[in-house]
């Protein structure tokens, strides 16, 4: 688990099934992100297993549970994704849109960072955005992450930006 001042990041389980048909049935994500085909507790269960939880036993990462420390109201998703199609660890994020413009993205996103530099030692994250997504390319830019191209995802026909940000060990964002 990580925290911030505000925030705990921890694992994700099948016991936020009801969270994960929430986030991703936001209009946001359906439009920056993609409509993954979850609907029911069933389809949350499989989106978990094949996404998170078998990248925490493969990668030793994988997406985090974004939660308010005192509320414990679970806000959004960040964390770090590797995917065949690339080099290194993709920082992920999505945050439901009521809790959108209170520096959560940011906070968890400098968690996460700070974790893959200092303890998973890993020189390089990558991070992808829709070329429309203005909030998540700002934020990206704000992160220290810099654009190196456009990409098309497998299974996918529209193009997105990728960014890429190199990480040293103790190195403040």
């Amino acid at each position: 688990m990580l925290e911030t001042e505000r925030l705990t990041l921890s694992q994700l389980s099948y016991a936020h099934c009801a969270f994960i048909i929430e986030l991703l049935n936001e209009p946001s994500f359906l439009q920056f992100i993609g409509d993954r085909g979850v609907r029911n507790t069933s389809q949350a269960r499989a989106y978990l297993k094949k996404g998170a939880i078998d990248s925490y036993a493969a990668n030793g990462f994988g997406l985090f549970l974004v939660a308010h420390k005192k509320t414990r109201a679970a806000l959004g998703m960040c964390g770090l994704v590797m995917r065949d199609e690339f080099d290194h660890p993709d920082l992920g994020f999505a945050f439901l849109e009521r809790y959108w413009s209170n520096g959560f993205a940011y906070e968890s996103s400098v968690a996460v960072l700070r974790h893959a530099s200092d303890c998973l030692r890993l020189p390089t994250v990558i991070a992808m955005a829709d070329v429309d997504n203005k909030s998540s390319i700002a934020l990206l830019e704000k992160l220290g992450f810099s654009f190196q191209e456009m990409v098309t995802m497998p299974g996918e026909s529209v193009e997105i930006c990728q960014y890429r940000c190199e990480l040293t060990p103790g190195t403040e964002l």
